[in-house]
């Protein structure tokens, strides 16, 4: 019956792949033979047990008879300790068995099944870069402030979308930083590239007339954020030098408003400021239009002052897919096969075997 007890809630099958209908709680082992041999161990030793017990009392029996022993049996304190002994030494043996299978148990690696539906709690951030001729001289300037931002940022998702004539998106909101670095850097090589006819920062911006269209590029990007149903905490870090050529689809009144529109903050990073008090003027005013702020390139809290402004709005969760993982849970065996084994030879101490 302790066995049977023990063995309650286990499943000797080895684990299959866990999926969303794989039942919570169950526990399952990842070496099942192990239980099976220590429950083969246990069965051979209580065999040899009996064997060894059968042989003692036949030579018991054939030794010399002890005059009046039946009275000294019969005697109620005799019969007292000899049922406690017997309850002891079975008892005893019954723990030593369970802690064999216990044992067989936590060899076995007992498993169990766990749902873990991951939460987001991070901010959205997309970085929104201008890569027209006449900002070619500050883009890696630019860019080395970007870098500079996500050090600053711990867990937040982070996007990259450039634009000219027509926005290109890099790559969408991560949170996987050694990613998001590495595009960084390839597109920060790129402006070192004389070689090639149409460098990798240009691909794709290039497919309508004008140039550095802001309108366009900032309405694209705040078009790049995804869950539009869920509150988030989103902010785009836009780099221009607002020096449009050309007409957009939109402007950048219209696409600020956009911005606003769809809960999104503009933060603009200038590198003309000081420079041309027009151009400054309008990306100030598109910038706190949506609750955000512009900056001068070359500030010396521009980094700072961005990452606080940013982390200033409230996160909000973001549940991710459920998934089912397996882990080790041997604790509580460990803990029972300790207590069996502990149990039993106190018991085996007590009535001196």
């Amino acid at each position: 019956m302790a066995l049977t007890a023990l063995a309650a809630g286990i499943s000797l099958a080895a684990p299959q792949p866990p999926g969303p209908e794989t039942p919570s709680g169950l526990l399952q082992l990842a070496n099942p033979w192990v239980v099976l041999a220590a429950a083969a161990a246990l069965v051979v030793a209580v065999a040899l047990g009996l064997l060894w017990g059968r042989r003692t009392s036949r030579r018991l029996a054939a030794a010399a008879p002890v005059s009046r022993a039946e009275r000294l049996r019969a005697l109620p304190s005799v019969r007292r300790a000899t049922r406690r002994r017997g309850a002891a030494v079975a008892a005893a043996v019954g723990l030593l068995a369970a802690g064999t299978v216990v044992a067989g148990v936590v060899g076995a690696r007992p498993l169990a099944a766990e749902t873990i539906r991951p939460v987001d709690t991070s901010r959205d951030i997309m970085l929104c870069l201008d890569v027209s001729g006449s900002m070619s001289e500050v883009d890696i300037e630019v860019l080395d402030v970007f870098g500079e931002l996500l050090e600053g940022f711990e867990g937040e998702r982070i996007g990259l979308t450039i634009f000219n004539s027509s926005p290109v998106q890099v790559f969408p909101l991560t949170d996987d930083y050694d990613f998001v670095r590495e595009h960084l850097r390839s597109i920060r090589e790129a402006f070192d590239d004389y070689e090639s006819d149409v460098p990798e920062h240009w691909v794709g911006t290039l497919n309508g007339a004008g140039s550095s269209l802001i309108g366009d590029g900032l309405a694209a990007c705040t078009m790049r954020f995804d869950h539009r149903d869920d509150e988030r905490s989103r902010s785009i870090i836009l780099a221009t030098d607002n020096e449009q050529m050309g007409a957009g689809i939109v402007t950048i009144e219209q696409a600020s408003g956009y911005a606003r529109d769809a809960g999104v903050r503009v933060f603009a990073l200038n590198p003309v400021e000081g420079k041309d008090d027009a151009i400054s003027a309008q990306l100030t005013q598109a910038a706190e239009l949506t609750g955000g702020e512009a900056f001068a390139l070359r500030g010396d809290t521009t980094v700072a002052d961005i990452i606080d402004e940013v982390q200033e709005q409230e996160a909000t969760a973001l549940e991710g897919e459920a998934r089912v993982v397996w882990r080790d849970v041997p604790d509580v065996w460990i803990a029972v096969l300790l207590a069996c084994v502990l149990a039993g030879i106190v018991l085996l101490w007590r009535v001196r075997l």
